[in-house]
């Protein structure tokens, strides 16, 4: 529960970790958050003279929020019988039904693997293969475990699965404070990694303040187990007792020779962190390549900084982390880039990114209750048409118009070739991977390339998913007996989540029934529907 009136112990408490208690107001809204949010933009469009787009219709909607809660697109039944419903909590029950979904908790957890790792990890040796690390994830989002706890076991690390974070930025501390500070913290810290910030109050000391944080981690290999593909690396991050990062001044200053003096670890923004001086004649255990286990030390740097960063009243935590969740579902953070708050980036909205921190702490860090709360905004449920000419509106006035990410597009394509839980293999996975970029950039960027059209148009692993085999969709279509006015619109429903109009009908019905050898017009059909920008597009 958030801290209204901390004690005195607890104003101590804050203190040693480097924070100040923070006026939460409250402890929830008397009005659901989704409804907030929607008056706060209400207010802001009115403030702007900006007019919002209108509600979604059903059909662009239920496409939207299968791609961002399960990863993939509805299935022929599922968006058939969502269309067919008249209810007027329809959109409330989807959400409630796609939340309890499996695929959510894998969603989710691929999605911050993403935001973690990216798709050119620091280490590609060590976290080629994240299995170990996404099964551990994903247990974390199935089971709803708040952000804060997650996160602070991903911090402490101690936890099979959890290593994976430190082990890719292995002997670099420096990196890995950048890394950290950008996804938690939601500060960028890498111009004052080399000089003082020349536009923030940032010093280079901050910086190795906390790098001190990271400078005794260390990472054990544990050997391998699986093979080819399957092939995982383990790993056991370890603690150094002893040691310091050296702090040599501005880079341009440096001089050969010169290391530096010792920095001790400093909480951003905030108190040096208190530490027990080591006992007189101690003597770190040495490293040796191939060392398994590594002993605790009694005090643990990385332990202090897992309890700062995820206290309630951290002034950053929270604030980033719904931001950044934000930026997930409604296109482009309130602070945006989603990880760049700092003095010259004004939030567009500050009173909206103060209600969502409030809340956030005020629900004990559920992120799928702020899920599910900003999914169920009339802002979340906009069309994506409207005046707005920025590519991403800052008072979102529509909806975010995406492209589908490289899992999605896969996911998509195996739901529509009849079989949504077959393996692909690794040369698949990697094409697309290859062609369809690099998501969740926190800036929200898009610009369509020639190679990912040529693929989609000429690569076999695609049209491997559309050609004829016994019993997948293209079979169906081609075996059933209805009349091909209602095959077209099976068609349109499995691939782009809707009906087709009567023109699209119309000459859909011509070409199929333009050659009595109607295979190849079956998987052209489906080529073509596939190859349109509504279906490259959440809509």
């Amino acid at each position: 529960m958030p801290l209204l009136h901390p004690s005195g112990a607890f104003r101590a408490l804050l203190a040693s970790l480097g924070l100040c208690a923070l006026a939460l107001g409250p402890v929830h809204a008397a009005a659901p958050l989704r409804q907030v949010v929607d008056e706060q933009l209400s207010a802001a469009w009115k403030d702007k003279k900006v007019s919002p787009a209108p509600l979604a219709d059903d059909a662009t909607f239920l496409r939207r929020l299968y791609l961002d809660l399960v990863g993939t697109i509805p299935t022929h039944d599922e968006a058939a019988a969502f269309l067919a419903d008249a209810s007027a909590g329809k959109r409330d029950q989807l959400i409630a039904k796609l939340l309890d979904d499996p695929r959510f908790a894998a969603q989710q957890a691929l999605q911050w693997d993403l935001v973690l790792f990216g798709r050119q990890p620091a280490n590609p040796d060590a976290t080629r293969n994240r299995t170990l690390f996404r099964d551990w994830l994903t247990a974390k989002f199935t089971a709803n475990e708040p952000l804060d706890r997650w996160v602070r076991a991903l911090l402490v690390a101690e936890e099979d699965g959890s290593e994976l974070f430190y082990a890719q930025f292995q002997n670099k501390p420096e990196d890995l404070t950048e890394a950290f500070s950008r996804v938690f913290l939601g500060t960028q810290l890498q111009c004052a990694r080399c000089h003082d910030h020349p536009y923030t109050d940032l010093k280079q000391r901050d910086f190795y303040g906390m790098a001190g944080f990271f400078v005794r981690l260390v990472v054990l290999d544990q050997g391998t187990s699986g093979s080819g593909e399957k092939q995982v690396k383990k790993f056991k991050i370890g603690e150094k007792g002893s040691g310091d990062v050296l702090f040599a001044g501005n880079m341009k200053e440096a001089k050969a020779g010169k290391k530096g003096e010792p920095v001790k670890p400093a909480f951003l923004r905030g108190a040096a962190l208190e530490e027990p001086p080591l006992p007189a004649g101690y003597k770190e255990p040495e490293f040796k390549t191939g060392t398994k286990s590594w002993p605790k030390p009694e005090f643990s740097r990385k332990e202090k900084l897992a309890e700062w960063a995820t206290a309630p009243a951290n002034p950053f935590f929270a604030r980033a982390a719904v931001n950044r969740v934000w930026g997930q579902f409604l296109g482009r953070g309130i602070v945006h880039p989603v990880d760049d708050f700092e003095s010259d980036n004004k939030p567009a909205l500050p009173a909206l990114l103060d209600t969502l921190t409030r809340e956030f702490v005020a629900h004990q860090f559920d992120l799928r209750w702020l899920v599910r709360e900003l999914v169920s905004t009339r802002a979340y449920q906009l069309a994506s048409t409207g005046p707005a000419k920025d590519a991403l509106p800052a008072h979102h006035e529509r909806a975010r118009l995406r492209p589908l990410s490289a899992e999605e597009l896969l996911a998509a394509l195996k739901l529509i070739s009849g079989d949504p839980a077959a393996k692909t293999d690794g040369v698949t996975v990697e094409y697309f991977t290859r062609y369809f970029g690099e998501p969740l950039n926190g800036q929200g960027d898009f610009q369509g390339r020639l190679s990912e059209h040529l693929f989609l148009n000429n690569s076999d692993n695609v049209r491997a998913f559309l050609r004829r085999k016994k019993g997948n969709f293209a079979d169906a279509l081609l075996t059933a007996t209805d009349p091909w006015e209602q095959r077209v619109d099976r068609l349109f429903l499995t691939v782009l989540s809707r009906p087709p109009t009567a023109a699209e009908r119309a000459r859909f019905v011509a070409h199929l029934q333009s050659d009595p050898k109607s295979e190849p017009l079956v998987e052209e059909a489906l080529w073509a529907l596939v190859n349109t920008s509504e279906f490259r597009f959440n809509h």
